[in-house]
């Protein structure tokens, strides 16, 4: 029962302006700009895609740093 937990974070790799879109697209494997589409088609249709944005910039954590440790 080593099943390893996935969890939702703002990426630092694949990013336009915060990551989110980049965090949604590794979170649920998809390509990122499908995500990027869709928030710009909410956005356009009245603003429920920025602002469901501009939470997940705030709430959503940013992806931690890969910490290497060497074992000698």
């Amino acid at each position: 029962m080593s099943e390893e937990i996935k969890k939702l974070y703002r990426s630092r790799n694949d990013r336009m302006l915060g990551g989110v879109c980049g965090g949604l697209s590794e979170y649920f494997q998809i390509d990122s700009t499908l995500i990027r589409l869709l928030f710009v088609a909410f956005g356009l249709a009245g603003g429920p895609g920025l602002i469901a944005y501009i939470i997940m910039l705030i709430v959503v954590p940013e992806e931690p740093y890969e910490t290497t440790t060497s074992v000698e």
